[in-house]
């Protein structure tokens, strides 16, 4: 019975631990950016869009914008998605787990 208490109580640290690494992350910034830095989106470390800046060159094509921006955004959120991993590496000793943590 001590084990499974012995268990439990890593849960529960591990929870905290997951807790904070979320906090953290969420604090983070991150930067993609597109066309030689035309446009660049800021990101949590969640990646969740916090800023798009879009030089007003690229402006009057439209296209192009709208392409520019799908790169930048999704630059954005594989660096964050880059920096979680990162982050749950250093939480779980490195560790490849075979299901995807809540984030």
């Amino acid at each position: 019975m001590a084990d499974f208490m012995k268990i439990l109580q890593q849960a529960q640290q591990m929870q905290g631990r997951l807790q904070q690494m979320q906090e953290e992350l969420a604090s983070r910034t991150v930067t993609g950016s597109a066309g030689g830095g035309m446009v660049s989106v800021e990101a949590d470390g969640t990646g969740k869009v916090r800023r798009v800046k879009i030089d007003p060159s690229v402006a009057s094509d439209v296209e192009m914008l709208e392409d520019l921006v799908l790169v930048a955004v999704g630059d954005a959120q594989q660096k964050a998605a880059d920096l979680a991993r990162e982050e749950t590496g250093k939480l779980t000793g490195g560790l490849n787990l075979p299901f995807k943590l809540p984030f």
